[in-house]
């Protein structure tokens, strides 16, 4: 690997090679970039925990077509970093690199806005378009609209006879599913989702989960999904990042995380992590 080649003319940034262990090697963080579509990621920021004033801290490497999960308990930083992706929130220092694409560099002041990322971000909140339809809402989110597009995405998350409908009159399983076709709809080159089948009851959420999994896939997208359902990151998550007080505990391969951290405990109990 050549090790004079930079990312654009900003960064040497890599992805890490061997990608996954049961905890990632990060001494090959500032190599070159060798693999298309990474999202390289160090930065810190300061946020309130569940314990207090702490730093968000996260120096690691997703890549392409990767999906992963962050877990953790309320206020560990989950949706914090989300933000910070999508540019909703800017880091305190460090760097985020997307493939050949500086986001956010605060040695050189860069920090690219929401709309210049192609990010694909579903709210927790769903912050769906109250005087839209649903058709509407989904729609909204193409760069360019494409009808039978938005008929398979309504057809993929079973909301064909609800498109004329408000977001008022959905239930909070229907809003999640619609604000899960928005995040879609944009073709993102990553996709963050904020625990986008919390609302879902347990046979929706089955049907969903493999629906998420196979619009990933068909996206060949990064994805970066908040969950607090163990059975939901094992079925989905091809990583783990293991977040406590905005500090990682673990990451890797969700069998190797957990299998560590949760021997002689429930796992729940073991973490503390209940919402």
């Amino acid at each position: 690997m050549n090790k004079d080649k930079n990312i654009g003319d900003q960064t040497n940034l890599s992805p890490l090679q061997g990608v996954r262990g049961p905890i990632r090697d990060k001494t090959n963080f500032n190599s070159p970039l060798g693999v298309g579509g990474s999202l390289c990621i160090s930065i810190t920021k300061a946020m309130l925990s569940s314990e207090g004033k702490t730093n968000l801290e996260i120096e690691t490497v997703i890549s392409g077509n990767e999906l992963l999960c962050l877990f953790g308990h309320s206020g560990a930083g989950k949706t914090t970093l989300l933000r910070i992706l999508a540019g909703l929130t800017k880091p305190d220092k460090g760097r985020i690199v997307f493939n050949d694409t500086v986001w956010f560099d605060s040695e050189k002041k860069i920090n690219l806005p929401p709309q210049e990322r192609n990010v694909g971000y579903m709210f927790q909140d769903y912050a769906l378009f109250p005087n839209m339809t649903v058709e509407k809402n989904i729609s909204f989110a193409q760069k360019e609209k494409n009808k039978e597009e938005v008929d398979k995405l309504m057809e993929l998350f079973d909301l064909g006879i609800l498109k004329n409908q408000h977001p008022a009159k959905l239930s909070g399983g229907q809003k999640q599913r619609v604000a899960l076709a928005r995040a879609l709809a944009a073709k993102p080159n990553v996709l963050l989702l904020d625990e986008p089948l919390s609302a879902l009851d347990f046979d929706m959420r089955l049907a969903l989960q493999h629906e998420i999994k196979k619009a990933h896939d068909l996206l060949n997208t990064v994805t970066v999904m908040v969950s607090h359902d163990l059975q939901e990151v094992f079925h989905l998550a091809s990583s783990v990042i293991l977040l406590k007080n905005g500090t990682v505990v673990n990451e890797g391969k969700p069998a190797d995380v957990f299998s560590q951290s949760f021997e002689f405990k429930s796992r729940m109990e073991y973490y503390n992590f209940q919402r």
